[in-house]
């Protein structure tokens, strides 16, 4: 087939002007066309009033070939690449050691399923509760403010990616079209079609949870197992010589190899092989990772609040009269600033129609995030709006300048966000109300005693406040300097009465689990294979899917090679 790119058509287009899009550009007759379908559709919209959309098409006709040499020069036309999915490896018939998997978000999930679609039987443990009896937990407190620190918006099948607007779109390179085995096997699961077209997909929670009932069940189907409710307390080496590891810490044992793993209810699963897909949250599994001697190493990562606007005031600012239309839909926005103090400050995670929620795992801390449904129809707009921060920020240092330990260097980023969740605990009053200030009183350095226009929707409460006590007075000034510049962006994005909530702090893991780039195996650790947010190499539902079945690839070769 012949991908043609960049077709430029009027928002309120008729279908058939499709091909003839398609007709023109070719220079072809109606009956030379066999057919077409609608690979990508997205918009431009840098002029509110003059948008138009934007596709890539795949076109089948009488002559490809002869085309393709025609139009050689052409960028826009372009042999249509095999896209479809190859596996690497099929499993023996008999299997020495079964794969394990800890961890059952978008990366985990993926790494078990193509590893179940591969023969491989894996083992898929999850601290956390099934999907279903997550949500009705998750549900509980925001509703009562009864928290399950096992089962909550962090832990549990499906991961964080469950509770957010479910976005499937990422700026990770792809050569291999990963993103389209995630995409086939969503739909495949029960997500829309349109998720496979559209330029930025979205499921939303409610399809998220029955979608990632059905693939688990197809993992069942195949030999492979899950778990809930088990959490990994422990994980076993032996040394090169097939001595137990029992050194604490990175300056331990550098060549290590994978035994086997302990869980919290003292079960013991013998495994050569385990791939580590336990998302940005897993503190204490991060500590016990550092404590068997696994190379950790601490990195850059972002602290802020949520901001929510009236969805109608971003969809005015974005689309003007066009606001409302159903192929744009609700209005996102995606904005930077660098700072004069050396700072940056971005929207993240933006949610059009949703809701802030809370999203704390650990009793006596306070997190936020945003979730939209599939419909997108909720009064307001939230984002994150965050400030950059780096190790030298964090690190805990002496006096002199020395690192008290190495596990203060390492794992200083979990106390310097523990720290965070902790003050916006407090100043929202104790009981997991969020601590919330208008945009006008944050800007003027005044506390704020009620809402505007906007109302916050954070469950389960808020408690007006001075957000500038919440964070390090380099990030407060900071975000101070960039609501109004996204002003001049988006009219309406420094108005008096957008809210803002405190405390986001989980955008992403403060810890890089560093894996070698061939094997795809820690540093140190043979057979451990470190994935997704939690290893510090993925940022959201599809870049985490893809992770995981580039981790599935080499456990499936490194298994084969091996037996």
């Amino acid at each position: 087939m012949i991908r043609l790119t960049n077709i430029k058509l009027a928002l309120d287009h008729q279908e058939h002007e499709i091909e003839q899009a398609i007709l023109t550009k070719l220079a072809i007759k109606k009956v030379q066309l066999v057919n077409f379908t609608v690979f990508k559709r997205g918009y431009d919209a840098r002029k509110k009033n003059n948008i138009f959309l934007i596709y890539t098409l795949d076109v089948e006709t009488t002559f490809n070939e002869e085309l393709l040499t025609q139009f050689s020069d052409d960028t826009q036309v372009k042999a249509t690449p095999d896209m479809s999915y190859h596996f690497v490896s099929q499993a023996p018939k008999e299997l020495a050691s079964r794969p394990v998997v800890i961890g059952m978000g978008p990366c985990g999930l993926f790494v078990g399923l193509l590893l179940a679609q591969m023969g491989f039987k894996p083992i898929i443990l999850e601290r956390g509760q099934d999907v279903r009896q997550r949500t009705k937990d998750t549900f509980g407190f925001w509703r009562k403010k009864i928290l399950n620190t096992e089962s909550n918006v962090q832990f549990g099948e499906g991961g964080a990616g469950t509770f957010s607007d479910g976005k499937l779109y990422s700026q990770v390179k792809d050569p291999k079209h990963y993103s389209r085995k995630v995409l086939h096997e969503f739909v495949k699961a029960g997500a829309p079609e349109e998720i496979l077209f559209v330029s930025k997909p979205h499921i939303g929670t409610f399809k998220l949870v029955t979608m990632v009932e059905k693939m688990r069940a197809e993992i069942f189907s195949l030999g492979g197992e899950v778990r809930f409710n088990q959490r990994v307390d422990k994980i076993h080496f032996t040394d090169v010589d097939g001595n137990a590891c029992t050194t604490q810490g990175i300056e331990g044992y550098q060549n290590k190899k994978v035994t086997g793993v302990t869980l919290s209810n003292g079960d013991h699963i013998e495994t050569s092989y385990i791939a580590l897909a336990i998302g940005h949250s897993a503190r204490d599994t991060f500590e016990m990772l550092f404590d068997a001697g696994v190379y950790i190493k601490p990195k850059p990562f972002s602290v802020g609040f949520r901001i929510e606007h009236e969805q109608s005031v971003i969809d005015e600012a974005r689309f003007g009269d066009n606001a409302g239309n159903e192929i744009l839909g609700s209005a996102d926005y995606k904005l930077v600033h660098h700072c004069s103090n050396g700072r940056s400050v971005y929207s993240f995670c933006m949610c059009p129609g949703g809701t802030v929620v809370a999203a704390a795992s650990e009793e006596g801390r306070l997190v936020t995030n945003g979730m939209s449904q599939y419909s997108r129809h909720e009064r307001n707009a939230n984002s994150a709006i965050v400030v950059g921060i780096e190790p030298a920020d964090f690190s805990n240092k002496s006096a002199s300048g020395e690192f008290a330990s190495e596990r203060d260097h390492v794992l200083a980023g979990i106390d310097f966000q523990r720290k965070l969740e902790e003050k916006a605990f407090r100043l929202g009053g104790e009981n997991y109300d969020a601590p919330v200030q208008l945009v006008g009183d944050f800007l003027a350095g005044r506390k704020s005693g009620k809402h505007g226009s906007v109302t916050p929707s954070y469950k389960p409460g808020v408690t007006y406040c001075d957000l500038s006590e919440s964070l390090p007075d380099y990030a407060i000034a900071a975000i101070r300097e960039a609501l109004p510049a996204f002003e001049k962006k988006i009219k309406g994005f420094s108005m008096a009465e957008a809210t803002l909530t405190a405390v986001e702090t989980r955008t992403s893991s403060p810890i890089q689990i560093t894996r070698d780039k061939e094997t795809m195996q820690s540093l140190n650790s043979q057979g451990l294979y470190p994935a997704g947010e939690g290893a510090g190499y993925a940022g959201g539902i599809l870049s985490a899917a893809i992770d995981g079945i580039k981790i599935a690839e080499a456990m499936a070769l490194a298994i084969t090679a091996e037996q």
